[in-house]
C-alpha cells in the first residue's frame, strides 16, 4: 500500500495524506456480516459522559469479525476490504461449506489465497493454530488471552508479537509494546503481521477530517478560567502552577499510573513495557 498525497490547493490539502487503497477489492461489504452501530457519544448507560470529546462523525456499520477462528479447515480469500472501525484491513473468506466470515487481513494476504485453521495448519501467513504448535521465534497476531475467548492481543495495523519461549504449558510472547507476557499454549494465534503498515504515516491534515471520525474539539486547560480548570487563570501565558499537570478534576496526569495495584493478570507479565 502507498500513501497518497495531494496538490496544495488549500492549506489543509498541503498537509493531508491518505491511503490509496490499491490493495483492496472494489466491492460492497458482505451484508449478512454487517450490524448497525448505535452511537453513544462517549456516554455510559446512565447518560453521563465518561469519555470526553466524542460525538458526531459519519455513520458506520459494524463488520462482524471472526476473532476466534473456531471453524476448522480450509478457506479461500474472496476480498480484501476497508473497515471503518479499525486501523487494519479485513478479508472476507469462504469455507468449503460456503460459510463466509471476516478476518483481520495479515500482511501479504492475496485474493484467491487459501488459508487454514486448526492444529494441523502449516506455519504460513494467515493460518490460525494453537501456540503449542507454532515454532519459537514466529511472528503472530490476533492472539487469545484465554483459550476459546477469541483474539484480543495484537490486532491493530502493522502490529505483531513474537513467540519467545514455551515452558510449563505457557507461551512467552513479546508484544508490540515491548512487554513480555505469558499466555496459555492452548490459546489460538494467527501467523504473520497485521497489514496496512502505512497507517502510521497518514496525516489527518485538517480538523474537519477528525470530526468525520467522531472526535470533537479539545480545549486546553491553560486557556480556561480558574473556575473551569486547575490550569486556568493568570495574566497572559501562565505556567501550570502545580508540581505536575492535572486533569480538570485535579487528578495527576502525564505519567500517573491508573492500573490496579493488585490485578489478577499481573502474574502473567514477565517484563512490563517500561522495562520494570
Amino acid at each position: 500500500m502507498a500513501v497518497k498525497t495531494y496538490k496544495p490547493v488549500t492549506p489543509s490539502r498541503r498537509n493531508m495524506t491518505s491511503a490509496d487503497f490499491s490493495e483492496l477489492s472494489k466491492v460492497a461489504p458482505y451484508k449478512p456480516l454487517l450490524k448497525p452501530m448505535k452511537k453513544n457519544s462517549g456516554r455510559n448507560s446512565y447518560g453521563r459522559i465518561t469519555v470526553r470529546h466524542r460525538g458526531g462523525g459519519n455513520r458506520t456499520k459494524y463488520r462482524v469479525i471472526d476473532f476466534k477462528r473456531s471453524k476448522k479447515g480450509m478457506a479461500t480469500v474472496l476480498t480484501l476490504e476497508y473497515d471503518p472501525n479499525r486501523s487494519a484491513y479485513i478479508a472476507l473468506v469462504e469455507y468449503s461449506d460456503k460459510t463466509k466470515r471476516y478476518i483481520i487481513a495479515p500482511l501479504g494476504l492475496k485474493v484467491g489465497q487459501q488459508i487454514f485453521s486448526g492444529e494441523d495448519s502449516d506455519i504460513k501467513v494467515g493460518n490460525s493454530l494453537p501456540l503449542c504448535k507454532i515454532p519459537v521465534g514466529t511472528f503472530v497476531h490476533n492472539v487469545e488471552m484465554h483459550p476459546g475467548k477469541g483474539g484480543q492481543l495484537v490486532r491493530s495495523a502493522g502490529s505483531m508479537a513474537q513467540l519467545m519461549a514455551k515452558e510449563d504449558s505457557m507461551a512467552l510472547l513479546r508484544l508490540p509494546s515491548g512487554e513480555l507476557r505469558n499466555v496459555s499454549e492452548l490459546c489460538i494465534a494467527t501467523v504473520g503481521q497485521v497489514g496496512n503498515l502505512d497507517h502510521e504515516n497518514i496525516k489527518i491534515g485538517k480538523a474537519g477530517r477528525k470530526r468525520h471520525m467522531g472526535w470533537r474539539p479539545t480545549v486546553r486547560g491553560s486557556v480556561m478560567n480558574p473556575c473551569d480548570h486547575p490550569h486556568g487563570g493568570g495574566e497572559g501565558k501562565s505556567p501550570v502552577g502545580r508540581a505536575t499537570p492535572v486533569t480538570p478534576w485535579g487528578k495527576p496526569t502525564l505519567g500517573y499510573k491508573t492500573r490496579k495495584k493488585f490485578k489478577v493478570s499481573d502474574k502473567f507479565i514477565v517484563k512490563r513495557r517500561n522495562g520494570k
